[in-house]
């Protein structure tokens, strides 16, 4: 386990899923590098959002595990 992600406040939440700000938080990035990636690609190295009807983005809380694994398969 990932003692950052142990750490956030959101890793426990009972949906498992993070915002961008969030993502980018962990990460050590700007949102909108992440938001950018998407944009350009359709995912943030192969990791693939949740897009919501108001457009917003929720990550999946093992975002770190699967980047760290090389991304989602």
């Amino acid at each position: 386990m990932n003692p950052l992600f142990d750490s956030h406040p959101r890793a426990s939440a009972a949906n498992n899923l993070l915002t961008t700000g969030e993502l980018a938080s962990l990460l050590n990035l700007r949102p909108q590098s992440i938001r950018k990636r998407y944009s350009q690609t359709g995912s943030y190295f192969r990791l693939r959002p949740m897009k919501l009807k108001n457009g917003r983005l929720l990550w999946p809380a093992d975002a770190i595990v699967q980047l760290q694994e090389g991304g989602a398969a």
